[in-house]
């Protein structure tokens, strides 16, 4: 897919010839050579064997960053570079009101005193391949949903213990790509001894808030360095021990200090989550109305009270920076994505599409009797309802507060203890962690959480606990929430609960969690039901796409698998006003010194010193003599990509990949040639902050950038 897509269709029917866009999420195995000399012809100098697989291969460097962002190794000695939002919760856990390293920032002088982190990983991909023809030989296609799910489970656990059995430190997983139409397998090495080394304070890791979140012009520092630790006999994959060793990579990423120009090729590789490019016109509709706008409704009320708590107590927000900052990124795209979806009118650029497509299907008879847009029009119409409600039920009981996180977890964490050939008691026991929450936020969050999912679901899919709420507290939420909270045994942490007695059935948040399961099952119970046949046909709309295009490359959505995108350094422009493509250090002076009055500019009184002098080198631009901090690509990512390194086209590391730009939030579902853009932070406003703010000259000399 090489430009917009009513655009493209214009093309093939009346012969010309597309225009170029570096559109694409690529996987790197199979990379069209269409797009290979595409890259080469815009900048990038090295053999395909620079990319995959080859001695020095790149992709040899880039990581899944914990399941959630992705990073790129940098030096020898396993050292990591990823944004500081995907490190947020670890910099966060290791942060208390007498050593707040989110506030004033963290640097390990020694091996010694880098942090361990629970639950956290980095992942190589070693290889991956199309294993659609073996699928197929044993029937795939002809397989129900039911039946594909249980095949293919089957299928991967086979192959995984084969694997495993002659490689104890690999992991494979198979996924969907094009919508099902194909599957790919995918091997990976996980190192889960991971250590924090270095991150800089908040107000440069986070500059701008929500404020400048998804905007541009950006000056954020959005960075974060960790470590991989290794088996120190073997270099391999190890738990956690104080007597492993700093990991000896395979290959790492050289930094650059030579910058770039407008134009320039740029390169990221990294692990997109999801997008959603081949979606019908009614799934983006379903999107927009059933899950975007009530996603951020929600959000909005729950985010207010969250700052309210967080500005009065610093204990606060130490608990709940992450969590506010998780909440309000994806509140701010769901705004933006709306609004770009009518701005450009994309749903009815996708229904031109499919008349097309109709037109192209009724000519050649493929698929026929199996794709049909009129049938897919009314299984979208009969699930709109279901899901518009899941996303209202999600957002407001799941996640929110810690009461009703428990209350939902009580049948999923029984416990079994006694003799074996006698009853066992059945208990559950919730650890303390008091450390991660606040029970006045808690509380006045789920109680006005609950009132507006009453006031924007009406009746429908209403718990029961609304009839007792009505009857016994005289409809008071909060009311309700502290009798919750302060007669419920499930609150009494570290104590075994025991479920076979009374008063186990008895109490209150035990008989609210139970009605909250059981109105979510119903409400997944209706999407269930029509689910797979819009899948289905999902299925068939992407692989009728494929066929009528067959001769030009396509991508998969992401999947978060490991992709790359290629593209150039460039602004964009808007309502005739150009946006420029750098950022350099005097716009952000300018923007601490309205700290007094945006709460997200406000800065250390040592960064405006630091920021506001002349003494950049050796990071100051060649060509600018300025110190230039964030700058745009034309890039295609999504969530994941967050911490993806931006090359230049020597593979030599110019950037991190850490958001887009508001004009183009659509992009997870239509990518906008003219104005999707990335944007990274300069590599050497990283080094700069290094260097200057945390005189971390041992980082320095091993990633060899001083």
């Amino acid at each position: 897919m090489r430009q917009k897509l009513y655009f493209l269709f214009a093309c093939l029917f009346l012969g010309l010839s597309p225009l170029k866009a570096d559109e694409g999420m690529w996987t790197l195995y199979n990379l069209p050579s269409a797009v290979y000399e595409q890259m080469k012809q815009e900048g990038y100098e090295l053999p395909y064997d620079a990319l995959y697989q080859g001695d020095n291969a790149i992709m040899k460097a880039v990581v899944n960053f914990s399941g959630f962002c992705s990073g790129v190794v940098v030096s020898p000695d396993g050292l990591v570079f990823t944004n500081h939002h995907c490190g947020f919760e670890a910099i966060r856990s290791h942060s208390t009101v007498e050593h707040d390293y989110m506030l004033n920032g963290f640097y390990a002088e020694t091996f010694e005193q880098e942090l361990p982190n629970k639950n956290m990983f980095v992942s190589f991909m070693v290889d991956q391949k199309d294993v659609t023809p073996q699928l197929e030989e044993r029937g795939l296609s002809q397989m129900s949903k039911e039946r594909r799910t249980v095949f293919l489970d089957s299928i991967e656990n086979a192959w995984s213990k084969e694997l495993h059995q002659k490689d104890s430190t690999l992991r494979l997983e198979l996924k969907p790509f094009y919508e099902g139409n194909r599957y790919f397998v995918t091997t990976y090495r996980d190192f889960r001894d991971l250590r924090l080394v270095f991150t800089i304070p908040k107000s440069m890791g986070k500059f701008g808030g929500e404020t400048d979140n998804w905007m541009w012009p950006r000056q954020t520092c959005d960075f974060s360095v960790f470590r991989i630790y290794a088996d120190p006999k073997t270099n391999g994959p190890a738990e956690y021990s104080k007597d492993n060793v700093p990991y000896k990579p395979e290959h790492w990423a050289q930094v650059s200090l030579d910058g770039y120009r407008d134009g320039d090729f740029s390169m990221t590789m990294g692990y997109p989550g999801s997008t959603s490019r081949y979606l019908s016109s009614y799934g983006i509709r379903e999107r927009r109305d059933a899950t975007n706008q009530p996603r951020y409704q929600v959000r909005g009320v729950k985010q207010e009270i969250m700052q309210r708590h967080m500005q009065a107590s610093e204990a606060v927000r130490i608990k709940y920076d992450s969590k506010y900052a998780q909440s309000s990124n994806y509140w701010k795209n769901s705004i933006g994505m709306n609004k770009c979806i009518d701005s450009i009118g994309l749903i009815g650029q996708k229904q031109q599409f499919e008349q097309q497509l109709s037109r192209w299907q009724d000519s050649t008879g493929y698929l026929a009797g199996k794709l049909d847009f009129q049938l897919l029009a009314r299984l979208y119409q009969q699930r709109f309802k279901a899901v518009r409600a899941l996303t209202f039920f999600t957002e407001t009981f799941r996640g929110t507060d810690e009461m009703t996180r428990r209350a939902m977890q009580v049948n999923s964490r029984i416990t079994l203890k006694g003799p074996k050939n006698k009853p066992k008691k059945q208990y559950i026991e919730f650890r303390d962690n008091s450390d991660t929450w606040d029970s006045a936020t808690d509380r006045e969050i789920l109680a006005a959480l609950m009132k507006n999912y009453r006031e924007q679901m009406g009746t429908d899919y209403q718990p029961d606990f609304y009839a007792l709420v009505d009857r016994d507290f005289g409809g008071d939420y909060r009311r309700y929430v502290d009798h919750l909270y302060d007669k419920s045994m499930l609150m009494k942490s570290g104590k075994r609960i025991y479920v076979n007695k009374p008063n186990y059935q008895r109490d209150p948040a035990v008989q609210y969690g139970l009605g909250l399961v059981e109105v979510m099952g119903a409400i997944r119970a209706d999407i269930t039901k029509i689910t797979d046949s819009i899948e289905t046909q999902e299925r068939y709309l992407c692989d009728a796409k494929l066929r009528m295009e067959e001769d030009l490359p396509h991508y998969s959505d992401a999947n978060f698998t490991m992709r790359l995108s290629y593209g150039q350094v460039r602004e964009y422009v808007l309502g005739g006003q150009p946006s420029g493509y750098y950022t350099a250090a005097p716009s952000l002076v300018d923007k601490m010194n309205r700290g007094d009055r945006v709460q997200d500019y406000l800065v250390e009184p040592e960064m405006k010193t630091l920021l506001g002098g002349n003494d950049f080198a050796p990071y100051a631009d060649r060509a600018t003599g300025q110190l230039q901090l964030c700058f745009l690509t034309t890039n295609d990512i999504t969530g994941g990509n967050s911490g993806s390194p931006m090359f230049n086209g020597k593979n030599q590391l110019i950037g991190l990949a850490f958001d887009g730009n508001w004009d183009s939030l659509s992009s997870d579902i239509f990518y906008d040639s003219q104005l999707a853009r990335c944007i990274g932070v300069d590599i050497r406003f990283v080094l700069f902050m290094m260097d200057k703010w945390g005189h971390a000259d041992r980082l320095l000399k091993e990633i060899n950038a001083k």
